[in-house]
């Protein structure tokens, strides 16, 4: 019976199977295949076009010799965690204060999101302008009679990966607000009033409550933030070029250079392998306790 069973399973939604062969098969041949070429051509000493000449862990060596190469991880970094932490931060407070049941709520929404709806490129664009000392923030400061104020965060080499900082949280954090305000407004109105009558603070009913039940959001929300933040790239660009000098150079610059400018494809594929060996050692230990865990449970 079991045997017979299972060519039944088997055909079972025969259609709905043909039909996703075509996504499976670009899933493995484009992003699987693709990667395992790359990877294999980070050893090679490939330059304008690809050659299969091997040179071990040349590429490899001189990446992490690289000053350039150095710099663009100690970036990503800074603008990676404090991008991560004022998201959140700042877009669950905007989404609790919007929970509130103020008034005019959908047009506070809409304009807290609209920055999202713009590309990276016209962001880094816009806060260009913005923190340009000739015309920007800083002009309309001295301009109203405060001479000395100071603030030209993209001119200056050791603090112009937060003028990137500012332009990447000003489009992200309206996203994070409407999927955040999405979780509040699903917990219970009951836990709200037996909070109330509890006489628990509503920072402690937040903090102990409100975001222990949140945590898919909160997962979901890291995920999507995390994406942004390790091919982060046309913001970058568009803003400084990676200027002053090399001061806001991050990875997927390092390797989009060297891969069509600097005619060093051998160099380029050992930076991006870099990228997805980082990327997998924060997902795949994650995934497993995520999933594995539950599974066992």
């Amino acid at each position: 019976m079991a045997a017979t069973g299972r060519p039944i399973q088997l055909f079972r939604n025969l259609n709905a199977k043909i039909a996703a062969i075509p996504m499976m098969l670009t899933a493995v041949v484009i992003f699987f295949g693709c990667s395992v070429w790359t990877i294999v051509y980070s050893f090679t000493n490939s330059k304008l076009l690809p050659r299969a000449k091997f040179v071990g862990l040349d590429q490899y060596e001189r990446l992490w010799s690289a000053n350039r190469w150095l710099i663009s991880i100690e970036n990503l970094f800074i603008y990676g965690i404090l991008s991560l932490i004022f998201s959140l931060l700042i877009g669950f407070v905007l989404a609790a204060l919007l929970d509130q049941k103020i008034r005019f709520e959908d047009t506070f929404r809409t304009i807290l999101l609209y920055p999202f709806a713009l590309s990276f490129v016209v962001t880094g664009l816009v806060w260009q302008w913005l923190l340009n000392p000739e015309y920007g923030v800083q002009a309309v400061v001295r301009s109203m009679g405060w001479e000395s104020f100071t603030f030209d965060p993209l001119y200056t080499a050791d603090i112009a990966i937060y003028g990137v900082l500012i332009a990447g949280l000003w489009q992200g954090t309206g996203l994070v607000m409407c999927l955040m305000l999405a979780g509040l407004r699903g917990i219970d109105e009951d836990i709200w009033k037996a909070a109330r009558v509890d006489g628990i603070p509503m920072w402690k009913t937040y903090l102990f409550i409100v975001i222990p039940m949140m945590r898919p959001v909160f997962i979901t929300t890291i995920v999507i933030i995390a994406s942004g933040i390790v091919r982060v790239y046309d913001l970058v660009v568009a803003q400084t070029s990676g200027g002053p000098g090399i001061a806001t150079e991050v990875p997927a610059k390092y390797v989009y250079d060297y891969m069509f400018q600097g005619q060093n494809l051998g160099q380029g594929f050992a930076a991006s392998t870099m990228m997805l060996l980082s990327v997998s050692i924060v997902i795949i230990p994650w995934a497993y306790l995520e999933f594995g865990g539950k599974r066992r449970g």
